[in-house]
């Protein structure tokens, strides 16, 4: 696999992952004030996921994709 098949399989991965915890943030919002002692973790690890995410796809970029 090229290299930039490999970053887009990475881009895919990491934005299935972002989508997956944006939307386990929305259902938590949903929820409250159920759940609300969740929140400070489930925020973060969206962040991380959403910053992975947007580096991966800059490296795409620069690889020419």
């Amino acid at each position: 696999m090229s290299d930039i098949e490999t970053l887009k399989a990475q881009v895919k991965k990491l934005n299935q992952q972002a989508t997956a915890l944006k939307m386990d943030l929305h259902d938590l919002s949903e929820d409250l004030p159920t759940g609300w002692e969740k929140i400070p973790d489930l925020a973060r690890r969206t962040f991380e996921a959403h910053a992975a995410l947007s580096q991966a796809r800059l490296a795409l970029a620069a690889a020419g994709a």
